[in-house]
């Protein structure tokens, strides 16, 4: 299933960004992502499936990792992404 929530699946669409800011996870609905790192814009980008509230990475160049969804953090290999918080 790719990001939107239902049948028990994590929403995780949306921008996740360490608390640096230093790197930016955009999940789409379409199942894609787009991380950009500092000032390298989509410096990776591929597609991703999430299964419950784990999320498998498929880069385009066929390098894949995984990521958890725990207490609303994503937890994606080494890294520790915040839900960008859009202003109100």
């Amino acid at each position: 299933m790719t990001g939107t929530a239902g049948d028990g699946h994590a929403d995780v669409v949306g921008m996740w960004v360490t608390a640096d800011g230093h790197i930016r996870q955009e999940l789409l609905p379409d199942g894609r992502y787009d991380e950009a790192r500092g000032e390298r814009h989509s410096a990776y980008t591929g597609r991703y499936t999430v299964t419950g509230s784990h999320l498998d990475y498929v880069d385009d160049t066929g390098f894949t990792a995984t990521g958890d969804i725990r207490d609303g953090v994503l937890y994606h290999e080494h890294l520790v992404l915040y839900r960008e918080q859009k202003p109100s």
